[in-house]
């Protein structure tokens, strides 16, 4: 007997025919379960309309000139044609006057193309409204709100700082070192300057057993997003959780704490799964747009890491047509063969001494020393091997190379045909 199983990878579906015996368990989010109340767009307007903590939109844009919307990159699946309509018509529903631009929450990621926002948006969206694509290096686009809870200096891009009302847009979902995506992420990183999210992402920090997924309480690197937020007076949020299909099943509006924290508590609900031990494990970053580079694909990595044993393989499907993700993040583990040498010096700098993209090696290299990684994409064989990691371009040819790799025949296998949907429990 045999059971098939799809994997998402890049805009597609890669299929599986698992024996029965050897398929230990499949975890997923009961959020494909979830019965939505409505539609995407009346899930919104409603949140719109009965805001948690806040007043709703229209009567905090009254009196407001300059309101900015903090808006996901290209990298986040949010769906920015749902959701934006609906809050440039709530604001205008307010102010017909305002002033309103649309900043880019880009965080440490390239800059977002026209055609990236067009595909986001949509054309008259980015026709007729204000844009402004945030770049953390930008030094004269920064302003010093304080110091944040890790001592970092905490440097916002000036057009949010310096606007009326400020609110943003964003999805959430298990989170692999934040605990949840959304919320508070908005202001930092997403429209931070780079020595302030370096500081929040610092070794010790990541190394913290609360930063983990699905975790908020005592969770550091949270409390240093949350009072950024709350600093920047980010005064009203519209979240929405997602199905599998990028489909909006749920919908949160108003203050950045309490709304975010309902969106939380739903989705907590709904995408714990309990670990199941296996020899091998495959995972995905739920395909496009989530799987375009390496760098993001560590998230993914993540739950097969929590349900994997010692010593064991990760088989991971990301199509990576945008490649490594940053030159930081291949240096750290191109140039340097032994990771445990990597992670010692990590583990030696204070929390403002950050390298760009070290968390995410960090990271990487924290799985690397609990088991094997095959990584399944379209990148040249050369660098996923630079990259510490063995290169396959099928499912078939992964789980042999796995195992060749565990030197026997018979295996265990659990899927996790969406890791970056569950939180794996153990």
């Amino acid at each position: 007997m045999t059971k098939e199983l799809l994997f998402p990878y890049g805009k597609e579906k890669l299929g599986y025919a698992f024996e029965e015996k050897e398929l230990a368990g499949v975890l997923t989010s009961s959020i494909e379960e979830y019965q939505p109340e409505a539609d995407p767009m009346t899930l919104v307007r409603k949140a719109l309309e009965a805001p948690i903590g806040s007043a709703k939109l229209s009567e905090l844009a009254k009196g407001k000139k300059k309101v900015v919307i903090i808006a996901s990159d290209h990298t986040r699946p949010v769906p920015s044609k749902v959701i934006m309509p609906l809050m440039l018509e709530e604001i205008r529903k307010g102010n017909p006057e305002a002033e309103i631009t649309i900043l880019i929450a880009t965080g440490c990621h390239r800059g977002t193309t026209k055609e990236e926002l067009i595909s986001k948006f949509g054309e008259e969206i980015v026709q007729n409204e204000h844009i402004y694509i945030h770049d953390c290096d930008e030094r004269e686009k920064l302003i010093n709100i304080g110091v944040l809870p890790s001592g970092g200096d905490c440097e916002i891009n000036a057009i949010a700082i310096e606007a009326d009302l400020l609110v943003a847009e964003g999805f959430i979902e298990p989170h692999f070192f934040a605990g949840f995506s959304g919320g508070r992420k908005s202001v930092l990183p997403g429209v931070a300057g780079r020595k302030t999210v370096l500081a929040n992402h610092c070794s010790e920090f990541i190394n913290d057993p609360n930063a983990r997924t699905g975790i908020l309480n005592h969770n550091p690197i949270h409390e240093d997003m949350l009072w950024a937020a709350k600093q920047a007076n980010l005064q009203f949020i519209v979240n929405v959780v997602l199905n599998s299909e990028k489909e909006v099943i749920y919908a949160v509006a108003g203050d950045v704490e309490m709304a975010h924290k309902k969106g939380t508590d739903f989705l907590s609900d709904q995408c714990g799964a309990q670990a199941v031990e296996a020899d091998i494990v495959i995972t995905t970053n739920g395909g496009y747009p989530l799987d375009q580079n390496m760098y993001q694909s560590v998230k993914g990595m993540t739950a097969a890491e929590a349900t994997v044993k010692k010593g064991g393989v990760i088989i991971m499907l990301a199509a990576s047509d945008d490649g490594v993700g940053g030159d930081h993040f291949y240096h750290q583990l191109a140039d340097e063969a032994d990771i445990y040498k990597t992670m010692e010096n990590y583990l030696k700098r204070g929390r403002t001494e950050t390298a760009p993209d070290q968390w995410m090696s960090q990271i990487l290299i924290r799985i690397l020393m609990r088991a094997r990684v095959i990584y399944i994409s379209e990148m040249e064989d050369a660098i996923v091997e630079k990259m510490h990691m063995i290169p396959a371009h099928s499912i078939v040819e992964a789980i042999q190379k796995a195992k060749e790799l565990l030197g026997k025949e018979e295996v265990t296998i659990t899927a996790i045909p969406d890791g970056i949907s569950v939180v794996v429990q153990k």
